[in-house]
């Protein structure tokens, strides 16, 4: 599909990076760093939710044409947002509608970018309209979201003020130091106008500030849209940002950062973004656009998540996370980028199309999302950004994230991609509540993969599979028919019946015989024991919050020292607790003392303990006794991500 296809209707999709959108601290405990060389550099799945942080559950607007509500040349809807009450965090909006109906509705989202339900309306301070002589117009609330203007037959202004104070990729915010807006939190849509073209203006821009987005530029200034869903798949940062750009490939590319200017290194970030970005490319055979924008916030006080969309990407990174772990920012860089194929353009029919009112529901998540974890890191291996030491360690700390949750035996990873809704729960991630669909997923990516190089001895792989539905879907305007979808386009590729693998793994809770899944490739699972700090507590972090504590086991000193269930965690041991809070308690050892600053109620409270311990079963892939010289083959194919045959090169 070209890049500059029309658009209808947008949809939306999830994302929260591995799961570690929502990880919870397992089992009250962290790892110790004493020992060997292994433990110490060992990458647990727990340690990567804080080390490459949470990505969250986001919308997407589907790059294919469907069926449109009013034609492309019907009048623009225009939209002018001032920025002028900086402090304040207000943002005045204009909505202007053309002649229409006598009665016309307005619609502002209750959801977007997370899998949530977060009303924007509530940020709402008031609403009017008038004509376009400056009359005014009678206008009603319907419901939470919704307003009738009423005598708009030759057209309407309404104009509303709303707070824009929600910081991170899928949020919108306005202060003195930028402006980002993820659209679909600020702006209302007319209902039955919502593919009419449209054009957006901004006023009031202090004098010093540039503006990044996806979005065409007209002659006379303005933005240009489609339609709605295409203006709201693009971000918009609005600051005193740094940028640098490059061409790669027959596409040009913008990298652009609002932060802290001592914090970063612009110079030694981009050859990271275009090594992922050759990498990636070069892996999908496809290059479906002719300029993309990758834009990048590294705040100090938070920070952790990244949001795709069709032509470019929004990614925070903490500051200290990126100076401590800088493969943080080229992981969620080629998460974030390798989803402008799977779910922007590769798409479960499911999400088509995206109800603005209420939630969408899909089971195909595990696929979108989570083997988009897989893909990604096939492509950080490919991009010299990531080592077979470090990969396998992943892998590892996957299954033993699965692992140690029991209800990887009653919850489906398709049931858990239908209850991605009930992530802001804090009992939804119980361990014998729920797994996680990118955990599950990215190893069902994994399975996936190996499960096709042995149907077809090393000539297929997923690498195929992405090429066979890119072309079979994407290009052609389609969608996939959920994990159907998914399971026809392995089978088209190896010409293999893998109907038990998706019953047994997909739709199903079978345990997985993981030394059979990697017998190919010449591992074994290796369990062995290990003492761990036992911190007393369980706690999660989820879309940008400060980490909360879930659970505190009776009995502990972090009991006996005034920890409750539902204290925020603001600092651990004099930090931040941020986006990498998980790692800050990785480092911990039994019989270290932590220091917690915690809030409730609006209270500040310092708590000090001194860490117990308790021993835990650690998992690790290992070669096989006696391993084969093709088993070697076989490893070095899969580890480059390529097949001897198929579409790949």
């Amino acid at each position: 599909m070209s890049h500059n296809a029309p658009i209808c209707l947008s949809d939306l999709f999830f994302s929260a990076r591995f799961a570690n959108s929502l990880r919870t601290l397992r089992a009250f405990t962290c790892k110790g760093r004493k020992g060997s060389a292994r433990s110490s550099q060992r990458e647990s799945y727990r340690t990567r939710v804080a080390s490459f942080f949470l990505f969250a559950i986001w919308i997407a607007v589907p790059t294919q044409p469907v069926c449109a509500q009013v034609g492309s040349s019907s009048p623009p809807i225009q939209y002018t947002i001032a920025l002028a009450n900086l402090s304040a965090h207000k943002v005045h909006i204009t909505v202007t509608l053309p002649p229409g109906a006598a009665d016309r509705d307005v619609q502002l989202p209750v959801w977007n970018a997370l899998y949530q339900v977060r009303d924007f309306s509530q940020y709402v301070n008031w609403v009017r309209a008038k004509n376009h002589q400056g009359g005014a117009l009678p206008i009603r609330l319907l419901d939470k979201s919704r307003w009738r203007v009423r005598g708009a037959a030759n057209g309407a202004e309404v104009e509303y003020e709303i707070l824009a104070m929600l910081p991170g990729p899928y949020g919108a915010e306005l202060n003195a130091r930028h402006a980002f807006f993820n659209l679909a939190e600020i702006l209302m849509y007319p209902v039955d106008q919502r593919s009419a073209p449209v054009q957006l203006h901004f006023v009031d821009v202090p004098p010093n500030w540039q503006i990044a987005t996806p979005l065409e530029k007209s002659q006379s200034g303005n933005f240009t849209a489609q339609n709605y869903d295409r203006l709201v798949d693009s971000p918009v940062e609005i600051s005193a940002f740094e940028e640098e750009d490059f061409d790669d490939g027959g596409a040009h590319y913008r990298v652009v950062v609002d932060a802290e200017r001592g914090d970063y290194d612009l110079r030694k970030l981009v050859p990271v973004v275009r090594k992922i970005v050759t990498a990636a490319t070069g892996w999908m055979n496809d290059r479906p656009f002719s300029r993309y924008l990758f834009l990048y916030h590294f705040p100090r006080d938070s920070g952790g998540g990244g949001m795709e969309h069709a032509y470019s990407t929004a990614i925070e990174v903490n500051a200290h996370v990126l100076v401590d772990n800088p493969l943080a920012f080229a992981d969620v860089t080629a998460h974030e980028f390798f989803h402008l194929w799977n779910v922007k353009r590769i798409r479960p029919q499911s999400l088509e199309p995206v109800d603005y009112t209420k939630e969408n529901y899909t089971s195909a998540l595990w696929f979108s999302e989570g083997v988009t974890n897989t893909a990604q890191d096939y492509i950080l291996l490919r991009a010299g950004l990531l080592d077979e030491s470090r990969f396998l360690q992943r892998v590892a700390g996957q299954i033993e994230e699965l692992e140690v949750r029991p209800a990887r035996l009653a919850q489906s990873v398709e049931e858990s991609s239908l209850d991605a809704w009930l992530e802001k729960y804090q009992q939804y991630w119980n361990p014998e509540r729920s797994i996680s669909y990118y955990n599950k997923g990215d190893l069902l990516g994994v399975m996936l993969d190996l499960a096709m190089r042995d149907a077809s001895d090393d000539r297929t792989s997923l690498r195929d599979l992405f090429h066979w539905t890119n072309r079979n879907y994407a290009q052609q305007g389609k969608f996939f028919p959920d994990s159907d979808g998914v399971r026809q386009a392995a089978e088209a590729v190896t010409h293999a019946d893998l109907e038990s693998f998706f019953a047994k793994y997909v739709a199903g809770t079978e345990q997985i015989p993981w030394d059979d899944v990697f017998k190919r490739v010449g591992l074994h699972l290796l369990r062995q024991r290990e003492t761990l700090a036992d911190l007393g507590f369980s706690a999660i972090r989820t879309f940008g919050s400060q980490p909360v504590v879930t659970s505190v086991r009776p009995g502990t000193e972090a009991e006996r020292s005034g920890l409750v269930e539902g204290d925020l965690i603001l600092e651990i041991n004099n930090r931040a607790a941020s986006s990498d809070f998980q790692e800050k308690l990785a480092q911990l050892r039994p019989g270290d003392t932590i220091r917690l600053k915690v809030q409730s109620s609006g209270r500040e409270r310092t708590l000090q303990w001194k860490l117990g311990s308790r021993e835990e079963i650690e998992f690790e892939l290992k070669d096989v006794d006696n391993i084969t010289p093709q088993q070697k083959a076989h490893r070095a194919a899969w580890l480059k991500g390529e097949s001897l045959g198929g579409t790949s090169p």
